[in-house]
């Protein structure tokens, strides 16, 4: 694997260059938003992978191509550290990807893992996710670590990427949709469910009243941003700006949808906007 790699001494890493973020589409925007609420001062270079959105239908070949492809454009524009807001890039490329890149590589799964723990109280742990995600048992794993005495009930939930996608938050159909996935695991008594996606957050109302109010819902992209609060304390490169910090944005195309929902759903102002392809 040729990965553009930076030295490995953290001493060469600037505090004020931005912290990278990627996903395959909008999803990841959940996690920038929970960065901007909690390190309001670092700045942000987010890449959303719009032409070529869902992973969670793809090989694990495919996935490793596309983040080592975005991870090295990260790498290219200064980035810091690199966030892949994606629960399909955080299973299927960080763990053999971070071995590659001098930078700091953070994924989503064990943030979330770490939080079903701490929530749970009868040890049994819902988990829903696109399909790579779950084929690949990277949140079982990640928790049987942690703790090997707990159930974890998991669900494939292909549908929901692209409804969010097409901005179909609020709709009879998601709803329908949600309860064909949720009713089967809510069946067996789960009293914490994982949002094993970081496009899920955007449905976080409709799960709620769906699963009620006994289910605790765990936000990965809320405890992912603690993560990253931590690791750049960890490794002194927490920005010292005391101004806000300005949010990039680079689409592989250009969606004026996007757009839209970071506005209105997650209120998230871009300082810049930028097009690229990777072919």
């Amino acid at each position: 694997m040729n990965s553009n790699t930076l030295p490995s001494s953290n001493s060469l890493l600037q505090p004020s260059a931005p912290i990278g973020v990627f996903d395959s589409g909008i999803g990841g925007l959940t996690v920038v938003a929970a960065l901007q609420k909690l390190l309001p001062h670092e700045n942000i270079l987010y890449i959303g992978d719009t032409a070529r959105v869902p992973y969670g239908g793809k090989s694990q070949e495919t996935v490793m191509r596309y983040s080592q492809e975005i991870v090295d454009l990260l790498l290219q524009r200064g980035s810091k550290l690199a966030v892949a807001a994606c629960n399909t890039a955080s299973a299927l490329a960080v763990p053999t990807l971070k071995n590659f890149y001098a930078i700091p590589l953070h994924g989503v799964i064990e943030s979330g893992a770490a939080a079903a723990i701490k929530t749970t109280r009868s040890g049994k742990i819902g988990v829903i996710g696109t399909k790579a995600t779950i084929r690949s048992n990277a949140y079982h794993q990640a928790i049987d670590v942690l703790d090997p005495h707990l159930t974890i009930i998991s669900q494939a939930c292909p549908l929901l990427v692209p409804l969010i996608e097409e901005g179909w938050i609020e709709d009879e159909i998601t709803d329908s949709i949600l309860h064909r996935y949720l009713d089967p695991i809510l069946s067996q008594g789960i009293d914490t469910l994982v949002l094993g996606c970081t496009h899920y957050p955007l449905l976080k109302k409709r799960i709620a009243t769906i699963v009620g109010p006994e289910i605790t819902l765990v936000d990965s992209a809320e405890n992912c941003a603690l993560d990253i609060k931590s690791l750049l304390a960890e490794k002194n490169l927490a920005t010292t700006n005391k101004d806000k910090g300005n949010l990039n944005i680079i689409l592989t195309d250009r969606s004026e949808g996007f757009l839209n929902l970071a506005a209105e759903r997650l209120h998230l102002i871009a300082d810049s906007l930028e097009t690229i392809s990777f072919h």
